[in-house]
């Protein structure tokens, strides 16, 4: 089984980019870097076992070539660095090492900020430039690791610039489509692209048969950057909404659409700084930041021509700007302003990642109970959508449609065989509604009410059959050792900082 991380930034099947219309192109012939601008990165990682999720699974090895940044700064791929135990640069042109630790991580946008221990490591080192002025057709470099530790070139060419979703599919943002032939390279954990000696981003995903890449380009980088010099990481912005094209002439006339832009929206997450500003679920935005948008929702950019009004709030805006938003709604124009804001994950009903922290759980009596996340989910492989248990991936998937008050999705994982299970061995992957009477919206609920049974016995409500189950109080709690040591389990319960 693959492992958690290759799940989440690996594998994800590629976004439809679309060139952006209008954008200029030029050639030109990108000149090579020096080494004293790369250095090697080694991380050894080990990520929680989500099925077993009081244990560890193997370590592992990652390479990758890690950008100097300003500083003695090194830029990598958050991917990299992910449940990371140990990582330590290497200088490319000699065997002198240093450890490192991980100064700012974003695992939205992929990327992270390493330090070596040793401050005189980077000292000669000549800090990257980012190359902001990168168009459509324009060429470039991809470098990788060779197995003899050399650094391989690529040749590519930028044929999209648009604004597409990064791995964990929560955030979209500002994108660089690159056709070259790389070659699957051992450690290419963080491969850079590079044009007229600047950085022009970081590999996001490959696709070896269309031999199309994927970079978060020096924009975005240059974002990060500057969010990561402040006291606390703010992260990119997000309105919190979700949209449809209006090309179809009987949805406008549906709509009331008398102009010829608009994009009708379709969602609006609970809690989202859209929300709060009042947007609605039907509303048809018509401008972004004074920008009209057209019915597929892009606005005319100076620099790249057509692309997603996604770009105004997400890559370019930072947190706690004011975004105005121009909507018609009943027939009216009218404009909401909406502060932008970080996704609040504490409100986030399925989490759509946990690294560097032992996943929650709590067991009772062997049953094993977990809060639905979608790492969970991504344990079944690349084809988790369909191989995982399809109530839970439904439930993830639509997780914005539930009440805003659900909470958590508690559920049975798996049952470990013991006297207390007998009859229940067969029960997997059960959304939990109750335990003693008490409504479940979190494994800090089931532990309380495991801690008070009803005659004796701990009476579990489930959404799907059997519907009830009960387990002896008595013989529940005589068994904790014994299914401990049986079980390796070094502890019945982890529900995390109270």
């Amino acid at each position: 089984m693959k492992s958690l991380t290759a799940l989440l930034f690996v594998l994800l099947l590629p976004q439809a980019l679309r060139a952006g219309a209008g954008s200029p192109t030029r050639e030109k012939t990108p000149a090579a870097i020096s080494n004293d601008s790369l250095v090697r990165v080694n991380s050894t990682s080990q990520a929680f076992d989500f099925f077993r999720p009081w244990t560890k699974k193997a370590p592992s090895m990652r390479r990758g070539l890690g950008v100097v940044m300003p500083d003695t700064l090194v830029l990598v791929t958050a991917e990299i660095v992910a449940n990371h135990t140990y990582v330590e640069l290497e200088k490319s042109s000699s065997a002198e090492k240093s450890a490192a630790e991980v100064v700012v991580v974003d695992y939205d946008s992929n990327l992270a900020l390493l330090r070596p221990v040793n401050p005189d490591f980077l000292k000669n080192a000549k800090p990257l430039p980012l190359d902001s002025g990168a168009r459509v057709g324009d060429k470039a470099v991809i470098l990788q690791l060779e197995n003899n530790g050399l650094i391989a070139e690529t040749p590519a060419t930028i044929t999209t610039i648009t604004v597409a979703g990064y791995p964990l599919d929560y955030l979209s943002l500002l994108t660089y489509r690159l056709s070259s032939p790389l070659q699957s390279r051992e450690g290419s954990f963080t491969v850079p692209a590079v044009r007229d000696g600047k950085l022009l981003g970081l590999l996001m995903r490959y696709d070896g048969r269309s031999q199309t890449a994927d970079l978060i380009p020096a924009p975005v980088i240059a974002h990060f950057l500057a969010d990561a010099q402040e006291e606390k990481y703010s992260g990119f912005p997000r309105a919190g909404i979700a949209f449809a094209s209006t090309r179809d002439p009987q949805f406008r006339r549906y709509l009331g659409l008398t102009e010829d832009g608009g994009v009708y929206l379709t969602e609006v997450r609970p809690g989202s700084p859209a929300e709060k500003a009042g947007l609605r679920k039907g509303d048809i935005i018509l401008a972004v930041a004074g920008k009209p948008v057209d019915q597929d929702g892009n606005y005319d950019n100076a620099e790249f021509g057509k692309i997603s009004f996604s770009h105004l709030t997400n890559t370019l805006a930072k947190v706690g700007d004011t975004i105005e938003f121009t909507i018609q709604r009943d027939g009216k124009r009218q404009a909401l302003s909406v502060v932008l804001a970080p996704l609040d994950k504490k409100n986030v009903v399925s989490e759509p990642s946990i690294f560097g922290s032992q996943p929650h759980y709590f067991i009772l009596g062997g049953l094993v109970f977990q809060e639905l996340s979608r790492p969970y989910l991504q344990e079944w492989g690349s084809g988790w959508m369909k191989e995982a248990p399809q109530r839970l991936v439904y439930l993830d998937a639509f997780q914005n449609e539930l009440p805003t008050d659900r909470g958590k999705i508690v559920f049975l994982s798996q049952v470990l065989p013991s006297p207390n299970t007998l009859g229940y061995e067969n029960l997997d992957h059960l959304v939990v509604n109750k335990l003693n009477g008490v409504e479940i919206k979190s494994l800090e609920d089931l532990a309380r009410a495991a801690a008070a049974p009803k005659d004796g016995f701990h009476r579990i409500e489930f959404e799907q059959d059997p519907g009830v189950i009960a387990l002896d109080a008595a013989e529940v709690e005589a068994g904790k050792s014994q299914l401990m040591q049986d079980y390796g389990i070094p502890a019945l319960e982890n529900l995390g900082e109270k």
